[in-house]
């Protein structure tokens, strides 16, 4: 099933979703397709981040984080995807795309999507993402605070800390290459 149809099928069932508050997780419910599949028949490892997309955009309309971005006339960017894969999706297998919030520093929101089939954890996407406007960043504490969070971030994991520091450590190098 193409990405774009997906798409279009959560946006029209979204009047019958529930908005949720910034930190609750949201699940999106999808099904295996030929298209999904790599030449070992099972999900290809890319498409777990596209397929992540569709779940994020789901979390954003139902938290209210797209409107919080249209007043600043912001778009969201993605600048760092991370991905575990623990099992296979195969043709017509379904399962849901559990998205949550897991926090935020002075630049970056941190978000996950869990695969989940049948009760079992089939892979993880975090990703590190910004919501830039013409004037600049959108600075994460002020950007929940209008979604009515504490701008305090809960606290993260190690593991999250240090990828993330890891991020702005590659960042760090590329930028030096470039001034060689």
């Amino acid at each position: 099933m193409n990405l774009w149809f997906r798409l279009l099928h959560m946006l029209l069932r979204r009047p019958w979703r529930k908005p949720v508050h910034g930190l609750d997780t949201t699940v999106v419910r999808m099904r295996v397709w030929p298209l999904d599949l790599d030449l070992n028949r099972h999900v290809t490892n890319g498409r777990y981040f596209t397929l992540a997309d569709v779940a994020r955009m789901d979390f954003v309309l139902r938290t209210g984080a797209f409107r919080v971005a249209l007043r600043h006339k912001a778009v969201p960017i993605v600048g760092d995807t991370w991905g575990k894969f623990r099992r296979e999706l195969k043709l017509f297998e379904a399962f849901e795309v559990h998205t949550r919030m897991l926090g935020w520093d002075h630049k970056w929101s941190l978000m996950e999507h869990r695969f989940v089939s049948n009760g079992r954890v089939i892979g993880v996407v975090v990703i590190r993402g910004v919501f830039r406007s013409a004037k600049g960043t959108l600075p994460p504490a002020e950007f929940v605070r209008e979604l009515g969070l504490n701008e305090t971030s809960p606290p993260m994991p190690q593991w999250l800390s240090n990828w993330a520091r890891s991020c702005d450590e590659m960042s760090v190098h590329l930028r030096e290459e470039e001034q060689v």
